[in-house]
């Protein structure tokens, strides 16, 4: 008898409706398939001039897609990225965040479409079709940055190896080159770019996280104020310091017409603290996710420490002690095989092929 595959429910019913709208979407237009026209199925996708009569088209129309190409890559990353989330944030908030990941995308994208056909009164922006499952994958690229920072992804046997949070970008570049051709169209580059920011700043300030179950605190908080989640972060260490002004200003702007809030202190050093809130799983991520952040800092510590002794200052006020007289070791001996136990633990993800390295992370913060 074969395994019985452990899917959740949300997960399940996303790829149930993914393969039944795409199927049907591929029926209606091989069925009136002509060699003059192109066939769009209006009532199915999201395309400016025809869908107005169908809203419900806004949020159907993320999960069609129009070849089997794409199809078994929307199918795998649901299917792999959907487990991962669901379990990690339960059915309730995967849920909701994939209406916030495809609802929005979609809606933007739209009237961008139709502000450019107000200014070039060129008819083929509105009669371009919004469709396809790239704002969920974008956004399960950048849920994958908050939940593992700190990963690297080590491809083609070593030769190429990047940490999560680079991946946003890559796959933004990807979408452009491929909007350049036949395979996609302008709209996938829209749905890309909006996808980012839509699930970054849910994620960012408006996601409900709960405090860990040993923790005291009593209350659940909202967003993620970690400076490892900052948008900065999704870009190389030499860009840095130049998109985080950038990003600053919009947060400026977006506090001022009270799209975005504040963070407070306490969130802040919750965020600093890395243990006190926290996701929710099922299979001991919250503790490996506690380990993880609890290791870094105790690296950091470490290496501060270190470099204010072995330095002239320190070395200077340092007493010589008596050779018979017995001591315990100092900062420079201190044995670090828990902290290096727990920072090697590689937790099981879908990325593939994973490693945690601190030492590299520590080092892309002080380029920074």
């Amino acid at each position: 008898m074969p395994p019985r595959l452990n899917i959740p429910p949300v997960t399940r019913v996303v790829l149930v409706v993914l393969l039944l709208q795409s199927v049907l979407s591929a029926a209606v237009r091989y069925r009136q398939w002509s060699a003059h026209s192109e066939i769009v199925v209006e009532w199915l996708t999201l395309i400016p001039q025809l869908s107005l009569f169908y809203p419900w088209t806004f949020l159907t129309a993320t999960l069609v897609e129009n070849n089997i190409f794409t199809l078994a890559i929307a199918g795998l990353t649901l299917y792999h990225g959907g487990k991962y989330l669901e379990r990690a944030w339960s059915s309730r908030e995967f849920a909701k965040f994939l209406l916030v990941a495809s609802l929005i995308p979609n809606t933007l994208t739209f009237l961008v479409l139709v502000t450019l056909f107000t200014i070039t009164r060129n008819e083929d922006w509105t009669l371009m079709t919004i469709a396809g499952t790239i704002p969920l994958q974008i956004s399960f690229l950048v849920a994958f940055s908050q939940l593992v920072p700190a990963h690297t992804v080590t491809l083609f046997r070593g030769v190429l190896s990047l940490r999560v949070p680079r991946f946003p970008l890559l796959y933004i570049g990807l979408v452009a080159i491929l909007a350049l051709t036949p395979l996609l169209t302008s709209a996938s580059l829209l749905l890309a770019l909006f996808g980012l920011l839509s699930s970054w700043t849910y994620l960012r300030f408006y996601k409900t996280v709960f405090p860990d179950l040993d923790s005291s605190q009593p209350t659940s908080m909202r967003g993620d104020a970690s400076e490892t989640f900052a948008f900065a972060e999704f870009f190389p260490g030499p860009v840095k310091p130049f998109v985080a002004p950038i990003t600053e200003q919009i947060f400026n702007l977006l506090v001022a017409i009270r799209i975005c809030t504040p963070f407070s202190q306490a969130d802040i050093s919750a965020a600093a603290q890395g243990s006190s809130f926290i996701q929710r799983t099922g299979h001991g991520g919250v503790r490996a996710e506690a380990e993880r952040r609890r290791a870094l800092a105790l690296k950091v510590l470490d290496q501060r420490l270190h470099a204010a002794t072995a330095g002239p200052s320190g070395s200077s006020r340092t007493q010589p002690q008596p050779p018979n007289q017995p001591s315990g070791p100092t900062i420079h001996t201190q044995p670090q095989a828990n902290s290096q136990a727990a920072m090697t633990t590689q937790p099981n993800t879908v990325l593939g092929e994973t490693n945690y390295n601190p030492e590299q992370d520590h080092i892309e913060k002080e380029d920074s």
